[in-house]
């Protein structure tokens, strides 16, 4: 079985951490900017004193789950494509930005299949050989991928319904949860891997 090679590694390190610094500092630097009320997706919107900025970590992010789409060889290939598709996704998103006031159908379009594909790219990624990496094997594959799901589908409940005051807050733990999902798959392969090599 190829090996989850050293490019994921880091880009499951940098992942999660680039994704919370990414909204904290445009955030930060937008005045009036309410995180519980407001979405991520508002601070790259064309309106935003901060689009620059937000854009910026929304690539970089679509970057990072590329070099995991690439470099994660553990993975079926099928969760690979998964991941490339979600980081295209994010690249879409950032293309297409959503309004402040309204919103726009292709950020939306760009932003319900990134959440979809993030969630279940594990589940197409799964293994079933006997000398896969338990992380790997279905029921992890199959828990991993129905708490995702869940968490991504009550966002997008959320987010759709136009008199949630607290869509921020969600999009924070579901992007969160997300992007630590694909850190600790990646990076329990990569450990576990570099155990049996020393061995």
């Amino acid at each position: 079985m190829k090996p989850i090679e050293k490019p994921a590694f880091i880009a499951a390190i940098i992942g999660p951490i680039q994704s919370v610094l990414g909204w904290s500092i445009a955030g930060a630097l937008w005045v009036g900017y309410d995180p519980v009320r407001q979405t991520v997706s508002d601070l790259a919107a064309n309106e935003s004193p901060v689009q620059l900025i937000m854009s910026s970590f929304f690539v970089l992010g679509g970057v990072l789950t590329l070099i995991a789409a690439i470099y994660a060889k553990t993975f079926a290939m099928p969760g690979r494509i998964a991941l490339f598709l979600a980081a295209i996704c994010t690249f879409g998103l950032t293309i297409f930005p959503t309004p402040l006031i309204g919103y726009s159908f292709w950020h939306r379009v760009f932003a319900i299949a990134s959440f979809v594909l993030s969630a279940g790219w594990h589940l197409f990624a799964m293994r079933t050989r006997k000398d896969a990496p338990w992380i790997l094997k279905p029921p992890a594959a199959i828990i991993g991928t129905a708490f995702q799901t869940a968490l991504a589908l009550w966002f997008l409940s959320s987010w759709t319904d136009p008199n949630t005051t607290n869509v921020g807050v969600w999009e924070r733990v579901v992007a969160v949860s997300q992007a630590l999902y694909v850190s600790v798959v990646v990076i329990a392969i990569y450990v576990g891997q570099k155990k049996n090599n020393i061995r």
